[in-house]
């Protein structure tokens, strides 16, 4: 039984929780020191600086505590196994802290907006059209009008809260000048309740606050699936910062050591950095010997040798060893601040195409208003009743209402997005959905691309059980990636034990047991006077056995599955197939040439932007197909883009679509399901034009009320959503033919 009283074990459980936050957050920066940075947002003045300052440096452990006006953020370097208690002693004085995390990620609040108001106008919507129903099957005078009040009384908040979303947007637009589809859609739904509300006064018979608030209901059904689709392709230039490295070891002039923020490092500062650390800021190598994982920077799936001297750049993973490197840049002029830039402005350029329905609301604003006002003039004159003359004009704008054409674009695109989950492909932007039907280039990455992205040992030698495991048992003490498909090899052998296991950064790993020595690496260093051939430099592990070679491990990339047939089926279409890939020519010549496709090789960020550039300049619509950190502006200067589920977090979030399957064959399909979606967005805007061509004149002679409206609008948006469901049948059609709809393909820039 518990000493301690319910509530006192709650605070050490609390307590305790705060600790192993702090735990984790904190980093070594020397042997028995460690650093833990706190925000604390109600520092205000130096006299905070010092009052804080001077009550951390009294707890036991704590042996320096620095608090920082312009970042309200404290930094304490303290001693022990477990953290002192930082956050509760600031919290007595009268100061709020928490971990310090540069991460804070944003909350979509446009999105929850139109989740309320859409909320709202559902449950009014329900609630009067209770009431209008009570008034139809022939309610007396004195309940249909008690029931006009209770429905106003709704209408009129629900109107407040969940019309300004379309409010807001018509007034801005009237504001300067300019009429959307937003400005027909407030004049009707304000109308049609000030008449309702008219009515209601003069113990009218028909009052139409049932339309009104159903309008509202319809319309943001259409604009919330619609922000849905738009906004899920904004993540990539915010994920950058999440890829960066938060902070490095820098070693002062003094020999002491601190952690850093990465945005408080300096050309000049001297940096520690760790086997398994990304490289913070651009630097340059003064001295250690390790491999580097450039493959987020170029897309190279080989890793490569640090020499001092070697220009790093933000981003790049240190493999094997511990560097000493210098920074030559700040965090904003870094490689990765480089690329945010890069992303920033083909996002810019991308938001310039102009969608099916913004195209469409362009004339559709304008007409409407025309006929309306034109009606209630010729009404007007004609019987001088400007009653009727009003409810007519009403009638027109609520018949006319934009419901079936703010839905034949997104209710499209959300059962194209289902078809899409289905074929395991995931799309994120509705927009895409468009560009990707008129694709006629298609340009692919290599590395973990059109190739699996991860490295095959293939073994010529000795091939035996035992040997293969006493590979595997080697290769298990190193995290670089071609120890790791041999370590893939042979399971048996990982119990192995050796008496002593030694890596060395650049070579590979010696592993000593009895007396003999085991040598698992470069062919040059493993085997006494070995040779590494010319065409087998990057990709060949060698075992060796007291410096005599035993086996070679050929390590290739492989061929992603459906690559192609993928391929072939683009070529053969007529579409413009090409790889545009950062890795080494002859890595890339060789992929090039088992697909019958053209390449370019050596290709950094900045190249494949320009390519794609050109390409787009010469009248082409390019999809860009690539995984990388080094793609993700090549992926958002692309018309239309993919990634597989394999890409780095930059490269799916830079994506329009991302494919979860292995098989590359989602990129033919994608674009047939796009093409079938795209058909049905036109058939959908031809049966809402045709709907206004018919209910129009009708409204205009004054033989349809504005509750008739309501329903005809109704139904034209049913009708609508039933079309839309019609995709599944469409989308089997045009995968028989994928692109032949597609413009001929121009053959490069």
């Amino acid at each position: 039984m518990s000493c301690c009283a319910p509530g006192a074990e709650l605070y050490l459980q609390q307590v305790k929780a705060v600790d192993d936050e702090i735990l984790l957050a904190s980093r070594t920066v020397h042997d028995d020191l460690r650093q833990t940075d706190l925000s604390v947002p109600d520092i205000h003045c130096g006299g905070c600086l010092q009052q804080i300052e001077a009550a951390l440096r009294k707890l036991e452990g704590v042996a320096e505590a620095r608090a920082n006006l312009s970042t309200r953020r404290v930094t304490v370097l303290w001693r022990g196994d477990s953290p002192p208690p930082l956050i509760p002693t600031l919290t007595a004085i009268g100061y709020r802290a928490h971990v310090h995390d540069i991460d804070t990620g944003k909350q979509d609040a446009a999105l929850a907006q139109l989740l309320r108001a859409l909320a709202v106008a559902g449950f009014a919507s329900t609630n009067v059209m209770l009431l209008s129903v009570s008034i139809w099957a022939g309610a007396e005078a004195e309940t249909r009008d008690l029931f006009h009040w209770i429905s106003a009384l709704i209408a009129l908040p629900t109107l407040v809260y969940s019309g300004r979303i379309f409010f807001r947007s018509a007034w801005r637009s009237l504001k300067h000048g300019r009429t959307n589809m937003d400005v027909p859609i407030s004049i009707g739904v304000l109308l049609t309740f000030a008449m309702s509300l008219y009515e209601t006064l003069h113990h009218g018979p028909y009052a139409y606050f049932d339309a009104a608030v159903s309008l509202l209901f319809f319309l943001l059904i259409g604009r919330t699936l619609d922000h849905i689709m738009r906004e899920r392709a904004r993540e990539a230039v915010g994920g950058l910062a999440r890829l960066a490295a938060r902070g490095a070891l820098v070693l002062r002039p003094d020999g002491s050591r601190a952690y850093l923020p990465v945005d408080e490092i300096e050309p000049g500062m001297t940096i520690l950095l760790a086997a398994g650390d990304r490289v913070p800021v651009n630097a340059r190598v003064l001295k250690g010997v390790s491999e580097l994982d450039y493959s987020l920077v170029s897309g190279e799936s080989a890793p490569r040798q640090a020499i001092e001297g070697a220009e790093l750049q933000a981003g790049i993973l240190n493999l094997s060893g511990p560097l000493t490197v210098v920074a030559t840049a700040t965090a904003d002029h870094s490689f990765l601040a480089e690329m945010r830039r890069m992303m920033e402005a083909a996002e810019t350029g991308r938001s310039a195409y102009r969608r099916i329905a913004d195209r469409a609301a362009r004339l559709y604003a304008p007409v409407v208003h025309s006929v309306a006002f034109l009606s209630f003039v010729g009404w007007m004159i004609a019987t001088g009743d400007a009653h009727r003359a009003v409810t007519i004009a009403i009638a027109v704008l609520i018949v006319t209402c934009p419901c079936a054409l703010g839905l034949a674009v997104p209710m499209v695109h959300v059962v194209a997005a289902g078809r899409l989950f289905k074929k395991g492909i995931m799309i994120k932007d509705g927009s895409a959905l468009e560009r990707l039907a008129e694709t006629n280039v298609v340009v692919f990455d290599k590395t973990g691309t059109l190739t699996a992205g991860r490295p095959r040992p293939a073994a010529s030698g000795r091939t035996d059980a035992d040997i293969l495991g006493l590979a595997a048992a080697i290769a298990m003490h190193s995290r670089h990636p071609y120890s790791q498909a041999v370590a893939a090899l042979g399971p048996d052998g990982r119990q192995a034990v050796f008496d002593a296991v030694s890596e060395f950064p650049g070579k590979g790993v010696e592993a000593r047991r009895g007396g003999h020595v085991y040598r698992l690496g470069r062919r040059d260093w493993a085997v006494t006077g070995g040779q590494i051939p010319a065409n087998d430099r990057d990709a060949t592990v060698t075992l060796a056995i007291d410096g005599v070679g035993a086996t070679d491990f050929r390590l290739d990339d492989t061929l992603r599955a459906g690559a192609r047939e993928a391929v072939a089926e683009l070529r053969g279409s007529g579409a413009f197939v090409e790889i545009l890939s950062g890795d080494r020519e002859p890595r890339v010549r060789d992929v090039a040439r088992q697909l019958g496709l053209t390449w370019t090789s050596d290709a950094g960020p900045s190249d494949k932007v320009l390519h794609i550039s050109a390409l787009k300049q010469a009248g082409n619509t390019v999809l860009m197909v690539g995984d990388g950190l080094n793609d993700a502006p090549a992926l958002r200067a692309a018309d239309v883009s993919m990634a597989p589920a394999s890409a780095s977090d930059i490269g799916r979030n830079a994506a329009d679509l991302v494919f979860l399957r292995d098989s590359l064959e989602a990129v033919p399909e994608a674009i047939a399901i796009s093409r079938a979606a795209r058909a049905l967005v036109r058939q959908n805007f031809a049966l809402a034009i045709t709907y206004n061509i018919v209910a129009i004149p009708l409204a205009v002679l004054g033989t349809v009320t504005p509750l008739l409206a309501a329903v005809a609008m109704s139904l034209s948006s049913v009708t609508v959503v039933a079309n839309a469901l019609r995709l599944d049948c469409r989308a089997q059609r045009e995968s028989r033919d994928v692109v032949r709809a597609a413009k001929p393909a121009i053959q490069g820039p």
